[in-house]
């Protein structure tokens, strides 16, 4: 008797493996540690744009089987209202386009995929000679308990009638002061001087606002969490963490954080200073500040558990001008640059070149003889991989054609997978999937820097 029991045991415990591990691919790897996140940034802006940079639906899709979540951005706050809105009704709501339908209809694809709405994020700005001396509307909405709740109503009301599987909260605080690049004397002078004037004070009531911005993410989530819908909240670049996040008290209400922690210097900010815009470590005679590791490293001793933070990563590079005076070597910091910033051909937009337009100004088949303002940049890697990487091209006779760029490339989004698993941090957020090569005209592959993030997060 003892014997059946013995063999019936046996084959029920290999009928549970069996059944545990039914499905899983020949070859295929397993991750030892808990599945790192990877966050995908769809800014519906590049819907509307006509040419090579233009992305619709159908070039979104490929990108999908690699993202556990897609974040669409971008809905804002009605300023007299305070009530959530679309920032382009003609493009999002069932009336136009229906693009908030069509991007959540994807779930019924791709399953595992969370779709998440995106709030703020940098786009939601009022651009009207009028507006440009109005009061933060973000700021206004978080003094108004009236607001809040017109707001926290709105929004659930969006993300409910849309399919959306939560929000993503990338709230317009004030942003730091730019700072320029300081080095050797300059340095010791900065710090002296700063003895006795003080930082900038770019909110008065900054711990005001911080207080009733973690309010604010309690009751959003209570009125989320019977509907199990998701909570994120993304720091946009240049935003000081320390007066505006309670971290320990914000762990309660979020299910992730996502740090963008990029974008330190770039043209607008910084137009006579060429620099790179996202180095992994603090550079030499740099403020530490500007890097990955002390933003990330500011959260975790905060009290943020390394698995609910997301590091943020751009997929596009920051482009200035080279003058004549800008020396020929290269090296960052330039501080003999135009004001006036390249724009790129198909992103529109002066001071951003997306990972393709980088890409084919790198050496390559069609250009190894070019001429001018034709002709290749330089590349210069980053040997020890704790920088980054920028290329360039040194100004002509004539003071022209001078170009540098600080970008991130397959590489480098690879080098920064690396760090998230050396820390354990939840994993990646791109910004965003229209600014990588979702065309395929680099190498042939779509989406290179988003897959070269999956491959090292898996493996």
């Amino acid at each position: 008797m003892r014997y059946y029991v013995a063999v019936f045991l046996l084959f029920l415990i290999l009928g549970l493996c069996w059944a545990q591990n039914k499905g899983t691919p020949t070859g295929s790897t397993t991750s030892l540690g808990p599945q790192k996140h990877l966050v995908c940034y769809y800014d519906s802006s590049s819907f509307v744009k006509e040419g090579l940079g233009k992305m619709v639906i159908d070039d979104l899709e490929p990108a999908l089987q690699f993202c556990n979540y897609l974040v669409y951005g971008y809905a804002g706050i009605e300023r007299n209202s305070y009530k959530a809105v679309s920032t382009n009704q003609n493009l999002d709501l069932d009336l136009g386009k229906g693009l908030y339908r069509s991007v959540t209809r994807l779930k019924r694809k791709y399953p595992n995929l969370k779709i998440l709405l995106s709030l703020g994020g940098d786009k939601d700005i009022e651009t009207s000679e009028d507006a440009k001396d109005l009061p933060n509307k973000y700021l206004e909405l978080l003094e108004n308990p009236t607001g809040r709740m017109r707001f926290i109503n709105s929004i659930y009301a969006l993300v409910k009638t849309y399919g959306f599987d939560g929000l993503d909260v990338a709230w317009q605080f004030p942003k730091n002061k730019p700072k320029k690049v300081h080095s050797g004397l300059g340095s010791l002078w900065k710090g002296f001087k700063k003895t006795f004037t003080g930082d900038h004070i770019v909110d008065e009531n900054a711990e005001t606002h911080k207080e009733q911005y973690t309010a604010l993410m309690r009751e959003l989530k209570n009125e989320f969490r019977p509907e199990n819908l998701l909570l994120s909240t993304t720091v946009l670049p240049n935003v000081n963490s320390s007066l505006f996040y309670d971290v320990p008290s914000l762990m309660n209400y979020v299910d992730f954080v996502n740090i963008n922690a990029f974008d330190f210097y770039t043209p607008e900010r910084n137009p006579e200073w060429a620099d790179l815009p996202a180095p992994l470590y603090p550079l030499p005679e740099r403020n530490p500040e500007f890097s990955v590791d002390f933003q990330v490293q500011y959260w975790l001793r905060q009290g943020c558990p390394a698995n609910k933070l997301n590091l943020g990563m751009p997929a596009y590079g920051r482009p200035w001008k080279m003058t004549d005076d800008s020396g020929l070597t290269g090296v960052p910091p330039i501080s003999k640059v135009e004001d006036e910033a390249p724009q790129g051909p198909n992103t529109l937009i002066p001071g951003l070149y997306s990972w393709q337009e980088v890409c084919s100004l790198l050496p390559n088949a069609n250009n190894m003889y070019a001429k001018g303002a034709d002709s290749p940049l330089t590349k210069v890697l980053d040997a020890q991989k704790k920088s980054g990487v920028y290329a360039y091209r040194v100004a002509d006779k004539k003071g022209k054609n001078g170009l540098w760029v600080g970008y991130e490339d397959p590489d480098t989004g690879a080098e920064k997978a690396g760090y998230v698993k050396n820390l354990n941090l939840g994993g990646i957020a791109l910004y965003d999937l229209s600014l990588d090569d979702f065309r395929g005209l680099c190498t042939g592959d779509k989406f290179p820097i988003l897959r070269a993030i999956k491959y090292r997060l898996v493996n």
